[in-house]
């Protein structure tokens, strides 16, 4: 599906831009195949309760599948793709099992332990851990302890983007089915992905996650 690329209502406005945030969270992982998935899951957004997910396959063709068109157009000027589809998205949680379809797409997933960074984030006040001066403070220990991983940063068409973390989860197994094509068992995601500034975590992740992304104004 071509969508038009639009801007999304406003929530915010700051010094003649506007942000908009996703409360949600962020699951990265990847297959033995070598294609590399990233659910974003958003029960609060300026779109309403959304899902997406990003897939970058062995070759490097980036494809985003959303679950709604003004989503996809959103996501799409803020990162970059090769192919958008507007697909329908379900995102179910029983206990640590999430089960996610995406179009063609299936994917389950167990939720693992917490480990030190997870309980060092949860630490952190969620007031605190959302603020953008405080994404930008810890931009360069999160580079050094996680390789790829970037929490603050510029994006697409003119845009900058806060990923304030508030807990983080390995993935402890995974399935993934593509067009009825199984992507293999669970591993790193390795090469990091390319949609935008940082990746994921190298090792499968859940994190729980307010995504700021600020565009120009009007």
């Amino acid at each position: 599906m071509i969508i038009q690329l639009a801007s999304a209502a406003p929530v915010g406005r700051h010094t003649g831009r506007t942000r908009r945030r996703f409360d949600g969270w962020i699951a990265g992982l990847g297959t033995a195949g070598g294609t590399r998935l990233v659910l974003g899951h958003w029960p609060r957004s300026p779109f309403g309760p959304v899902s997406d997910v990003m897939i970058e396959h062995p070759g490097g063709r980036r494809v985003l599948f959303a679950e709604t068109g003004e989503l996809g157009r959103f996501v799409a000027e803020t990162y970059s793709f090769d192919e958008v589809r507007v697909v329908p998205v379900r995102v179910e949680r029983s206990r640590a099992v999430w089960a996610v379809t995406a179009g063609p797409l299936a994917v389950r997933f167990t939720v693992g332990g917490r480990g030190t960074l997870g309980r060092l984030l949860r630490a952190v006040p969620p007031v605190l851990a959302r603020r953008p001066s405080w994404v930008r403070l810890v931009d360069v220990p999160a580079r050094l302890v996680l390789r790829g991983v970037r929490t603050y940063g510029s994006a697409g068409d003119g845009r900058r983007e806060w990923y304030g973390v508030r807990d983080l989860h390995r993935i402890a197994a995974a399935s993934a089915v593509l067009g009825g094509e199984d992507l293999g068992h669970l591993a790193d995601v390795d090469p990091p992905v390319r949609f935008g500034f940082g990746s994921t975590p190298r090792f499968p992740a859940l994190v729980r996650v307010t995504t700021t992304v600020e565009v120009p104004a009007g």
